[in-house]
């Protein structure tokens, strides 16, 4: 196991946002890192010295989540606004629009194979996408309360959600059944996802707990109580070996899991902290909070060799692999108050000589953008048509869109001539906006359905199962 020889430092400040960070993710190249705020745009953070930064206009409301795709060609975004967007991340900021959600998006997530994202609403719904066709696949309907995230496992057979309702689901996205439920009568959680082997889940809990759960046996592992408010986000090491969690407290935490402690506190945000993420390789995380701050921190505590113990779990990613070392938790669930031996970090108090980054910023308007909803799924054009290259995971493409292609393509279409500028007769126009709207007024409907047809389905099985109880009693009276 590592030793924690180094302790992890605060490396730089990003300044350019107006209002809290809601959310933030690295690129899977660690050289950009991508920011979600409540002023309701996206920004591309380069580490290049010197390097623009981009700023992507388009919600309409806050921006509550955001993630690159596994391949880095995508950014997805969740918005207040009730869409979810997909941007391609250059200077261009090209955009499609999906629109299916009938409340605030609050959760985007890329499958690991980049082929599928799942979005989760205040509509109570978790909404699954194909990135291949563009078009909506199947909704989840369980959570009696507004679903705050849901995260794909490993290996995209599992989504693990937490919702209001103070449950936490595990779905199979096979058969679309909800195979798990973890239920807190204390709070509930604002933020849950898998381990890198997919063998356990963490949550961040409103009720200031941080725990961490065995899917496969449905057992509660560890229960940590380290933060004085409530807990908004967490991130694994990409060994397994760390959590790091953001609190309402203004403080980070790194815990260590396999000694089942608390390892260090971080402070340099005023205050709460929204979002933290570790860099794809761990050597990295970045964390933002209502100050408006993104701060940039070098690990140092861990020099196991991640990589190598990676692609080992990459191999035992079934649901019944047999435990090994990093799935050895302690065997009965207890809390974990703040120890002694734990290292405190203020940056503030020391005097480093900080990089402190307010590049220049650079406005993105994109008006040239696709939109699908949940009745009308946008449909795979015919080989050689332009949307060959933009939206699909590189991976997916035939020989004949090839990234070269692609790039290519891209780089033709720049000389076109933009939406705005295309002579499409007004009349046209008005039509195809009106059918926009009626499509979007029958999505509503349609969902609404599906959550009335839900509700109706549980009180059915509530009566069902008075009737047995009544049925038993009357039994055991006779």
């Amino acid at each position: 196991m590592a030793s924690a020889t180094e302790d992890p430092v605060l490396e730089r400040y990003f300044k350019g946002h107006k209002a809290a960070i809601t959310s933030l993710d690295f690129s899977p190249n660690g050289k950009q890192l991508t920011t979600a705020s409540w002023d309701t745009f996206l920004m591309l953070w380069n580490f290049k010295p010197h390097a623009r930064a981009y700023r992507y206009v388009g919600h309409k409301d806050v921006v509550t989540s955001v993630q690159f795709s596994p391949h880095g060609n995508l950014l997805a975004s969740a918005s207040r606004d009730r869409t979810v967007r997909l941007w391609i991340p250059d200077k261009r900021g090209k955009f499609s629009e999906f629109k299916a959600h009938t409340a605030p998006v609050r959760s985007v997530d890329f499958s690991a194979d980049g082929q599928f994202l799942a979005t989760a609403s205040e509509d109570k719904s978790i909404k699954v996408w194909s990135m291949y066709r563009q078009r909506f696949l199947y909704s989840l309907y369980r959570h009696t309360h507004w679903v705050r995230c849901a995260k794909f496992s490993p290996d995209g057979r599992l989504i693990v959600s937490c919702s209001e309702d103070k449950t936490i689901k595990i779905w199979d996205t096979t058969n679309k059944q909800c195979v798990n439920n973890f239920s807190d009568s204390v709070g509930f959680a604002n933020f849950v996802d898998f381990n890198p082997s997919g063998t356990c889940i963490a949550s961040a809990g409103s009720d200031q707990t941080v725990k961490v759960w065995d899917v496969r046996v449905n057992k509660l592992l560890q229960h940590y109580q380290v933060h004085s408010g409530g807990v908004n986000c967490i991130s694994f090491h990409p060994s397994g070996n760390y959590l790091i969690t953001a609190s309402s407290d203004g403080t980070l935490k790194i815990l260590d899991l396999l000694e089942g402690r608390l390892i260090y506190t971080l402070q340099g945000h005023m205050g709460p902290v929204f979002t933290v993420s570790f860099s794809k390789g761990g050597e990295l995380f970045a964390s933002g909070g209502a100050d408006t701050q993104v701060l940039l921190w070098r690990t140092n505590f861990d020099e196991l060799p991640y990589k190598g113990l990676n692609k080992r779990n990459l191999k035992r990613l079934h649901f019944d692999s047999p435990p090994h070392l990093l799935d050895i938790y302690p065997r009965t669930p207890h809390p974990h108050e703040e120890k002694v031996e734990t290292v405190e970090i203020n940056p503030k108090l020391e005097v480093i000589d900080l990089q402190i980054s307010t590049p220049p910023v650079v406005d993105i308007l994109s008006f040239d953008s696709t939109t699908t909803t949940e009745t009308s799924g946008r449909t795979l054009p015919d080989k050689g048509e332009e949307a060959c290259g933009y939206f699909l995971n590189p991976s997916l493409l035939s020989p004949e869109c090839s990234p070269t292609t692609t790039k290519k393509k891209t780089e033709d279409m720049s000389d076109l001539p933009c939406e705005s500028q295309r002579s499409i007769p007004l009349a046209v126009t008005d039509a195809l906006e009106h059918i926009m709207e009626q499509l979007n007024v029958l999505t509503q409907t349609v969902s609404i359905l599906e959550q009335r047809l839900t509700l109706t389905e549980d009180k059915l099985k509530d009566c069902l199962e008075n009737q047995q109880k009544l049925f038993r009693a009357v039994q055991q009276k006779s």
